[in-house]
């Protein structure tokens, strides 16, 4: 049976919260890098690139609140600067310089890297009845993967 918020134990509370907060922290930087790609990205497929780095950096953006507010129903505090995701996450940073297949490339590596992390998530959120966090995941998983699937089929070659 799934549990309210209230009534999950503190010592499970930690385990998902740290899960949830790795997941913020690498969604934040993924947010800023599909924005500094969308700004910079330059070449042939110019137009749907800047479009699809766009929907990706929207997209994320509102999943950094979904994130952050499951933190603050779960009684902790959701780390809110740069300099603290940027410790945490496995999700690097990028100047922005690059040709668009390497952006796209890099940002796909990272839409991977982000669903697994929401993967363990998931389980750990399971684990401890936790059926809202374990949603939240699987949706966000969902979104990532999506990404994920559009971005690899621009760097597929036609036959």
């Amino acid at each position: 049976m799934g549990l309210v918020a209230a009534k999950i134990e503190p010592s499970a509370k930690l385990q998902i919260v740290e899960g949830l907060t790795q997941a913020l922290a690498e969604t934040a930087v993924e947010t800023l890098k599909a924005q500094n790609f969308h700004w910079n990205v330059v070449g042939m497929a110019f137009g749907p690139l800047h479009a699809l780095f766009q929907e990706i950096y929207e997209d994320h953006f509102q999943g950094q609140d979904l994130l952050a507010e499951r933190i603050k129903m779960l009684d902790a505090h959701a780390e809110g600067t740069m300099s603290a995701y940027l410790k945490r996450s496995a999700v690097q940073e990028h100047d922005g310089h690059g040709s668009a297949k390497d952006m796209i490339a890099a940002l796909a590596e990272d839409q991977e890297r982000i669903s697994s992390t929401l993967s363990a998530l998931c389980a750990v959120a399971d684990e401890h009845g936790d059926w809202a966090t374990t949603d939240l995941a699987a949706n966000r998983i969902e979104a990532h993967d999506k990404f994920a699937w559009m971005l690899r089929s621009h760097l597929r070659d036609v036959a």
